[in-house]
Parts: structure tokens; sequence; C-alpha cells
């Protein structure tokens, strides 16, 4: 069994280096993922509701084969121009698919909708391609988790969202595998009315809390009560059904295509079916991205995907718990810990 990493953040992978910017009186942020070289990705969208930016081409049947960053923004669809601040601080660098005489950094980006959480939206051009430029120049393999970046102002059903992370690495084999999500979604990630995540069975060295057992009987409640989330008309991203969307990325060193690496992407995706209920709805806009940055030989071994799969939807998984255990209340947005006492 793959254990947690170093440092337990997607920069576990070797060669990935992320970066934060957030503002609290806006509640909003971005995240960028960067590649000290350019990567190999895809992405799975699996939510009703997407927002994008340079999907597409990450199709297998596309022809750029590589991408140079990854954008995570809060700001619906206005944080798309955040992918222009990214590929600003890589052309000053040089950095970029070359044609001809320049260069043309490609960023995929994903958005979720945080307009509605009480921060001051008032703005004349949205802040998201600054925040995104502050970001990129701030990568590094350490960073901040919960109220951070494009968790800044993200909600998780009843909870405060934010922004997590999680690694697994097998240091006899050199393979390394890390997610980094932002949580923002319709759905509960703990158990009902328990403290307990729904990726509970999944925790690695009490990495969200170290709880007991939930109790017998109750591991598969699941609220459903919308009298829970409408108790404040003030707060009106609980009450509308539309302010959602969990936007993630995986990442592993292994050597794929980019056919495997959409493989990849789409069973990474059940790292949300298993830390969040209900997900994927008409409502949500979830979208996974997978990167590879191709350090690590996997072999011919014909089940090495299927496993690297099932490990980075583990990992995601985890993540999802890690940004919400770690995210702080905001407005009327309660942190985990406030809520359970811990």
């Amino acid at each position: 069994m793959l254990r947690a990493g170093p440092r337990n953040l997607i920069t576990d992978v070797d060669g990935l280096l992320v970066g934060n910017a957030g503002d609290d009186r806006l509640r909003s942020g971005v995240t960028v993922v960067l590649g000290e070289r350019p990567f190999v990705a895809s992405v799975d969208v699996r939510g009703g509701a997407p927002g994008t930016r340079e999907t597409d081409l990450l199709d297998p049947s596309c022809r750029v084969d590589r991408v140079d960053a990854i954008c995570l923004s809060g700001g619906s669809a206005y944080g798309l121009s955040s992918t222009d601040g990214v590929m600003r601080w890589l052309r000053e660098r040089g950095r970029g698919l070359a044609v001809g005489g320049v260069v043309v950094p490609i960023v995929p980006s994903a958005i979720l909708f945080d307009l509605l959480n009480g921060g001051d939206k008032e703005w004349d051009w949205p802040p998201y391609r600054d925040l995104a430029y502050q970001a990129t120049g701030a990568s590094a393999r350490d960073f901040a988790l919960g109220n951070a970046g494009a968790g800044v102002g993200a909600k998780a059903g009843n909870l405060k969202g934010g922004l997590g992370s999680a690694s697994a690495v097998d240091p006899a084999t050199g393979l390394q595998v890390g997610a980094l999500v932002a949580v923002n979604s319709r759905g509960y990630t703990t158990m009902g009315g328990m403290p307990q995540f729904w990726a509970w069975a999944l925790e690695q060295n009490g990495e969200f809390g170290g709880l007991p057992p939930p109790k017998h009987g109750l591991a598969l409640a699941v609220s459903h009560d919308r009298a829970d989330l409408t108790h404040d008309p003030a707060d009106a991203a609980r009450s509308d059904p539309r302010a959602n969307t969990t936007i993630a990325v995986v990442a592993t060193n292994a050597r794929l295509d980019k056919a495997s690496a959409e493989r990849l992407a789409m069973m990474a995706q059940d790292g949300l079916a298993r830390s969040i209920r209900p997900v994927h709805t008409p409502q949500d806009g979830d979208t996974v991205f997978s990167i590879a940055t191709g350090m690590h030989d996997l072999g011919n071994d014909p089940l090495a995907l299927a496993e690297l799969g099932t490990v980075a939807a583990d990992c995601l998984a985890r993540a999802v718990a890690r940004g919400v255990y770690n995210a702080a209340t905001l407005g009327l947005a309660r942190g985990w810990r406030d809520v359970f006492g811990r």
C-alpha cells in the first residue's frame, strides 16, 4: 500500500509546484499547478454545469501533447480570466508552445462558483488575472490548505469548503501520486450530522482528525434536509443549489500518453464519489484534470494503469476531506472544527 509522501501534498510528485493567491475581502482566490517543465495532461468532466478553458485540446485526438500549468479559480465564469495571468507569467519567461517566432503558454483551467458568499464582488474588471499572476509567482513545493487559493470562498454542503491536497508514494519503486482539490460541493463531505468524513476509511496518519469509527448503523446516513441549508435567508450561496462545483487535479510521475492520462482522470473522479454525497449533480461543474510528469516507467504491467487510477481516486478522496478539515469559518460558512468542536 502506498503511503502519504513527506509533505502529503500534490507536490510530492517530482516536477510540480503549487501557488495560491486569495483575497479575504473578495472571498475568492486562485490556485495554480505549475510544471517545472511541460507535462502530459487530460481531463474528465462529470458535473452538469462546468466552467472550463482549453479543455478540448486535452482530448487524446488533439495535437497539443504538453501543457505548462493548470489553473483553478473562484469567480464562476469571471474566473476564467485567471488563465491570462498564468499565461503572462509564463510568457515573460519564454515558456510555452513554440509557434514560429512566438511562444503560446498552454494553461487549461476550471472555475467554481463563489459569487454569493458575501464577499465584495463589485469590481470594474475581474481581479482573477492579477491573482493568478501572483499565485504563479508564488509557486512552491509547500503551500497552504483550507482557506487558500481557489478554496478561499468555497463551501461544502453545510460546512466551509476549502483547498485540500494529499499524496501517496512508494519509496521502493519510486512511484508518486498526488491530488489537489478546491471543494465547493452541493453535497456533504461528512456522514450526516457526524464529524466523520465520508473518506474516513482512507485516512492516513490522522490527516483529517483521526476520529474513531462512525457509529454502527449510521455510516450511510446522508442529509437531504433542505431546511438545514436554508435556515438563514442571508446565506444565499447555501440556499441556491446552483452555487457549487468541485474542481481538482490528480498527478503522477508515471510516463503516460494522453489517452492513459484521460483514463486516469476518469478513474480519479471516483475519489469525489467516495468523499462527497451527492456529487456530479446537474448543478455542479465537477472537473478533474490529470497530470503525468513522465519520470517513472510503469513497464508492461497491464494492471498498472488500473492500480494507478485507484490510488489517484483514494488520494483525491483524502484531499477532499483535508480541504474541509483545514477550512476555517468565514462569514456564514462555519468550519468543521467550529461545528464539531474539535
